[in-house]
């Protein structure tokens, strides 16, 4: 018993030096073990499953949902997760764990709409993934869960079919920023990515 204290202790003691050591690299540029990535990755996915499981799901398959949430989407999501159509972008390459492509991911990697619903409002740490929820209503969010399960597979012309040229909102006491670069230039639009190129 000594020993397996001593074992412990030792390497409570040797872990805490590791860390303010300050020789474990932060950088994103760094990738993590394979073993690293899976055991966060398995961890990730139970917790997300744990907390959704006892959401319930409305009825998703209203035109008018998914077209809401597309808008939404395109406002809010493509220059990580990008859209039918469009080229990657820098902030999808350099963000790590790099933001998943949903137009192009098999449904073995798609989450159920509960889960979908939970990730969206709650994000994720220490990944760049917000928590929606603190400025969009479930409906909302709802919404782009719709159009979420329809994503797989859609072609560039349905996608804009969808988007339309309304906007997205938010709730009644949220404030939005439009994104600008450093220039003072905002963000190019969805349909400005495909027809330029970048």
């Amino acid at each position: 018993m000594k020993k397996v204290l001593g074992l412990v202790s030792v390497s409570l003691v040797g872990g805490i030096a590791f860390v303010l050591s300050g020789s474990y690299n932060v950088s994103a540029s760094n990738k993590h073990w394979d073993i690293t990535t899976k055991i966060l990755e398995l961890a990730r996915d139970r917790s997300v499953h744990t907390a959704s499981e006892n959401i319930e799901v409305p009825d998703l398959d209203a035109i008018e949902m998914i077209s809401n949430g597309a808008k939404n989407y395109d406002a809010m999501c493509v220059q990580c997760h990008l859209a039918p159509g469009a080229p990657g972008t820098e902030l999808n390459q350099a963000l790590y764990p790099r933001p998943p492509i949903f137009h192009q991911n098999d449904d073995k990697h798609k989450h159920s709409p509960a889960e979908t619903f939970w990730v969206i409002k709650n994000g994720f740490k220490m990944t760049g993934m917000p928590a929606w929820g603190e400025f969009h209503t479930d409906q909302q969010l709802w919404e782009m869960t719709a159009f979420l399960q329809k994503i797989n597979n859609m072609t560039a012309n349905r996608y804009f079919e969808l988007v339309g040229e309304g906007g997205h909102s938010h709730s009644d006491n949220a404030v939005h920023f439009e994104a600008s670069s450093d220039d003072g230039h905002q963000e190019s639009s969805h349909k400005d990515i495909v027809n330029n190129g970048h």
